[in-house]
């Protein structure tokens, strides 16, 4: 079913009211919501409400959280999100992170007691609309095996960084570091469907393209053992050092409901004129060198990270979202409950 952008918003906006958050968070939550929508990470858009709304009833996400924020110096604070749900928490960090980068030159900003706050991605393109380079990591449920083990321990954690280039389109990186992300396989398991080959083992070790076994089993790791090394950074850069839950203690917000996630983030942003004063030209001759490298004859053009999904929220911000069968019943419900 194909539903206009405006409805959307207005739904989810809704919905989260219905459940509790104020219209200020509840606008922030269904504008990243749409957002994954919009730039066709689907598996971060609509799919995951329903999980966010049972959060809040179950109280393992506060929709009225006391949030506390610790200034450490001119550039640094550390945030108390208390149970916030993600979206906020990430919106008010990032907030932070950028008047601090602006006021001297670098802004960081760790959160702990949070839980899931979308696209990491979202978050970058607005820092760099402020032309700031940002670094944001944030920690997940097991889903990887640290390399050499047959459990599953680390998250799938994404790296996230963010670079203006002097035009529409920013240069955005924002990459789990297994070979596929989680939220793909619950999706493809909500639609009945099966991963690619080479994503995912079993509980026993053996390839499997069963998104059911999937989640039960282990998820691999982008690039073998660097892959887990990278996601093991990760959960110590958003997990450990912010006092988030960290170690394969944080919580699958679907299937773990015996307690809040304590999700960790950090946002570390920097005036990307903060060594030179080219950089604009700089960085648009790097990506014209690039551009203009010898093709792959399957490859008519060369992109940076960010183009694609431009062009991708371009498209779809001009036409009606396609919504499943499946994620259409959870609407429904939500909406009427």
């Amino acid at each position: 079913m194909n539903i206009k952008n405006k409805k959307i918003h207005k739904l989810v906006f809704q919905i989260f009211k219905k459940h509790g958050l104020t219209s200020e968070h509840s606008k922030i939550c269904s504008d990243a919501i749409l957002n994954a929508e919009l730039v066709g990470a689907h598996s971060h858009g609509l799919s995951r409400l329903k999980m966010y709304c049972e959060r809040i009833k179950e109280k393992l996400i506060k929709p009225n959280p006391k949030i506390k924020i610790k200034k450490i110096s001119q550039s640094i604070a550390h945030i108390n999100a208390d149970d916030s749900i993600g979206f906020v928490a990430a919106d008010l960090a990032l907030k932070i992170a950028i008047k601090n980068a602006l006021k001297t030159g670098i802004g960081l900003v760790a959160v702990k007691n949070s839980n899931h706050y979308g696209l990491s991605g979202y978050y970058a393109e607005k820092a760099v609309k402020k032309n700031l380079i940002t670094m944001i990591y944030t920690n997940a449920p097991p889903a990887i095996a640290p390399h050499g083990a047959l459990k599953s321990l680390l998250g799938t954690n994404p790296i996230c960084f963010g670079v203006p280039t002097g035009t529409k389109v920013p240069f955005i990186l924002d990459s789990s570091n297994s070979m596929i992300n989680r939220g793909k396989i619950r999706l493809a398991k909500k639609n009945n469907t099966k991963l690619p080959a080479g994503v995912a083992l079993d509980r026993f070790g053996k390839p499997t393209r069963d998104p059911q076994k999937a989640l039960e089993g282990i998820q691999l790791p982008m690039a073998g053992f660097r892959g887990s090394g990278l996601a093991w950074m990760v959960d110590i850069l958003s997990g450990l050092i912010t006092g988030s839950n960290h170690a394969g203690k944080v919580k699958d917000p679907f299937e773990d409901f015996s307690g809040p996630q304590n999700v960790g983030h950090l946002f570390f942003l920097f005036k990307a004129n903060l060594f030179i004063g080219d950089y604009r030209k700089r960085i648009k001759e790097n990506i014209k060198i690039i551009k203009k490298l010898p093709k792959l004859k399957s490859t008519k053009e060369i992109f940076y990270p960010g183009e694609n999904k431009y062009k991708r929220f371009l498209k779809n911000s001009k036409k009606q979202i396609k919504i499943s069968s499946a994620v259409l019943k959870d609407l429904k419900i939500l909406i009427s409950d």
